[in-house]
This record gives C-alpha cells, sequence and structure tokens, in this order.
C-alpha cells in the first residue's frame, strides 16, 4: 500500500484532531499499520480554524508532512477554502453540505456526507465528527468499524461512549454502498 496522505479540516471544537487520532490509532494498533499524525490550529483554539493531517502507510513513514494530499475531509467552509489547494488533482474531497457549500469548482472526486444534520438528529451536533469517522472508515476500508468504537473507547471519556458509537454507527450507515478506492 502506498501512503495515503490524509487531511481533515474544520474548526476548533468539532473534534478535528481527535478524528484524525483516532483514525491513525486505530491503523497502527489495530491494523498494524504505520501511521504519523501532526495538527494546527488557528490563533483561537475553540471556534478557530483547525486541521490535521495523517499519514497512514505500510511501510515506515520517513517524513511528517507532504505537500499534496490524497483525501480531504473538509467540516466548515473557511478551512475548505484555505485546505484545497492541498488536495491533489482529481483526490478525494468529502465534505459535510451543512458546513461547506463552495467546492470552487473542484475536479476532485467529492462525496457529500450530511455529518452535521445526522448528528443534530441524534441529539448532539458534537459527535459530527465520529459520523464523519464512520462514513470514512466504512467507504474507505482502511480500517473496521470495530477498529473505530474500540479506539474511540479507548481515547475519549466514558460518558461520550454510547454516543460516539451511534454516531459511528450512523456514519457506517450512509456510507452503505459507496466505495471510496484508496489503495
Amino acid at each position: 500500500m502506498k501512503p495515503i496522505n490524509i487531511r481533515i479540516c474544520g474548526f476548533g471544537g468539532q473534534g478535528i484532531v481527535l478524528s484524525a487520532i483516532i483514525l491513525g490509532t486505530a491503523a497502527v494498533t489495530k491494523r498494524g499499520l504505520y501511521a504519523v499524525q501532526t495538527q494546527s490550529y488557528g490563533s483561537e483554539a475553540r471556534g478557530g480554524q483547525c486541521q490535521a493531517e495523517l499519514i497512514v502507510s505500510d511501510s515506515p513513514i520517513n517524513s511528517p508532512a507532504t505537500q499534496n494530499k490524497d483525501i480531504l475531509v473538509a467540516m466548515f467552509q473557511s478551512a475548505l477554502d484555505a485546505y484545497l489547494p492541498s488536495l491533489k488533482p482529481n483526490g478525494i474531497l468529502i465534505v459535510d453540505p451543512a458546513m461547506v457549500t463552495d467546492l470552487h469548482n473542484t475536479t476532485a472526486r467529492v462525496y457529500s456526507v450530511p455529518a452535521t444534520e445526522t448528528a443534530v438528529k441524534l441529539g448532539n451536533r458534537i459527535c459530527a465528527n465520529m459520523v464523519m469517522l464512520g462514513y470514512f472508515q466504512e467507504a474507505t476500508g482502511l480500517i473496521t468499524r470495530d477498529d473505530v468504537v474500540e479506539t474511540m473507547k479507548e481515547l475519549v471519556p466514558e460518558r461520550f461512549h454510547e454516543l460516539n458509537e451511534r454516531a459511528i454507527d450512523a456514519g457506517v450507515e450512509l456510507a452503505k454502498g459507496t466505495k471510496i478506492d484508496i489503495f
């Protein structure tokens, strides 16, 4: 498997960094892959722009940074505006349509995931990141649903387990019939 370069972006408070940490940790601890993760925030942590980069590979990773991303997951418009130029031509763009409305005539393969809308239906918009993570896992097959749930339970407080697991499962359902080829 060639290295897969992923950027997840949105605003502080959406759980962007947590999503990347769960994804990378599951890839390493459950699938035996290599992963490296970095992150950055805007000037304000909550409400400001943030992003997390993740590289996943079946061989050691020599650098934690890449110029062009294979996959961009955008959960807020200003984050998409800032990071869309880093997506490879014809790369994979996964967006939350409630939060991203202008795709700038991109040539990317676009997948629209109503993560925020689904999270609100589950009772808490804060779990939109878990909806997106469930979708990503199911559509790409990089890791399994159980990998995501087990890793989430290892990394977040117990009081959030039930809601997050329901959100992951809702994301899995949204991805049924979708196959994003990343290998």
